[in-house]
């Protein structure tokens, strides 16, 4: 298994996917060797976790856009450090991962999302064991429905043509490949995502003691957590908050996350008048995230193109009722929730002010998501995943 991250030692929902179906593969008899692109410990005793090579993960995460502070207290550590270069990252794993499969046993390799993609061809080249590329997102989607990253892109098209299996997350994210990428329909599994979230306490954290006072006073509060990029639909949001506030003043906005678009949409809170009703916070991990969360009188989605999307699952675990885009792969798994495009700000806002001024819709709102919740997990998705190596490793040994 080739992945790019695993928490607690990551900075999005990719790492959770993969710890929380890895758990449940591992359920079923398969035994894995998850190697990363760095050195970390972790509490895990249902697989081997292995490194490419020795580095730490906040070297990865800011080649991924991640800023950490802390890492420039290191002493001889510069903005021009090459490892912080996320093509040098990205050449690095794949280049190493070739050297280390030549020194392991398995039958199958299973790589999640491009940045692992090269490394699984290389892997495949060196062993001649089958792959099986698992696309949880797409360039496509990461534009916002354009074309992406020139490289990445043709990372995704050479190993989703090579691959001898591909799963996606969605029957969304299978339509995309099949439209966008020309891959046949016959070699996509559709793969689901789930999601538990983690029982803990909250954090005494200024912008959640803020909430707490405002909520106090009578205010609501919906709660956007994810990249601020525009994928994710955001200064969607920011219309549509607009409408909200201009018919009641006592509904806030926390956008938390960090991304490429924080700078645009602090401008454009701004440019609505509305900067005292919305605050846009970077990255938030850990206890900082579970609060974002619990704070939340309504979670919303609002994404351009969501191959799956685990935050609304989140949400509910942490008590919130969800708004969700419609070109989302988990509204195909979520009955209990608001669905609505992401280009209707009239009807996101209409949706917002039903259930911030109905408490009665969103308890019921929430209850019967959470019901739902309850009966979702990785079992199914593992199952099938576990049939599908059998299936290939039979294919690979005739």
């Amino acid at each position: 298994m080739l992945g790019w991250e695993l928490p607690p030692h990551h900075s999005g929902g990719l790492g959770v996917a993969c710890y929380e179906m890895c758990k449940e593969i591992s359920a079923t008899g398969v035994d894995i060797e998850f190697v990363l692109p760095y050195t970390a410990d972790f509490n895990i005793d249902f697989m081997d976790v292995l490194p490419a090579h020795p580095q730490s993960p906040e070297e990865v995460r800011m080649a991924g856009g991640v800023y950490d502070p802390k890492y420039f207290m290191k002493p001889n550590v510069t903005i021009l450090d090459e490892k912080l270069d996320l093509r040098f990252q990205h050449n690095l794993f794949a280049s190493n991962v070739a050297r280390l499969v030549e020194s392991r046993e398995f039958d199958i390799i299973h790589a999640h999302d491009w940045l692992t993609f090269r490394a699984g061809l290389m892997a495949k080249r060196v062993t001649g064991k089958p792959l099986i590329a698992h696309v949880h997102a797409t360039q496509y989607d990461q534009s916002g429905g354009g074309y992406g990253n020139p490289e990445a892109r043709e990372i995704e098209h050479s190993a989703l043509a090579e691959a001898d299996e591909v799963f996606a997350v969605s029957q969304y994210t299978k339509d995309i490949l099949i439209r966008e990428y020309s891959i046949p329909a016959d070699k996509i599994r559709i793969v689901h995502n789930s999601m538990k979230v983690p029982d803990t306490a909250a954090d005494d954290h200024n912008v959640h003691r803020y909430l707490e006072i405002m909520k106090s006073q009578g205010y609501k509060v919906v709660v956007n957590i994810g990249r601020q990029t525009l994928q994710k639909g955001l200064t969607h949001l920011l219309e549509a908050a607009k409408k909200v506030v201009e018919k009641d003043p006592k509904v806030l906005f926390l956008i938390a996350g960090g991304g490429d678009q924080k700078d645009e949409l602090i401008g454009l809170a701004a440019e609505y008048g509305i900067s005292k009703n919305v605050i846009i916070e970077g990255w938030v991990s850990g206890k900082k995230w579970r609060d974002s969360f619990k704070i939340g009188d309504v979670f919303i989605m609002p994404s351009v193109s969501e191959p799956f999307g685990l935050a609304p699952l989140e949400a509910i675990g942490f008590g919130s009722p969800a708004i969700i885009s419609k070109q989302s792969g988990v509204a195909e798994v979520l009955r209990n929730c608001l669905k609505v495009d992401f280009w209707d700000t009239d009807k996101i806002a209409d949706m917002i002010l039903q259930v911030t001024q109905h408490d009665s819709l969103r308890n019921e709102l929430w209850k019967n998501s959470y019901a739902e919740y309850m009966d979702m997990s990785w079992k199914g998705s593992a199952e099938l995943m576990n049939g599908h190596y059998h299936s290939l490793k039979e294919r690979a040994c005739a």
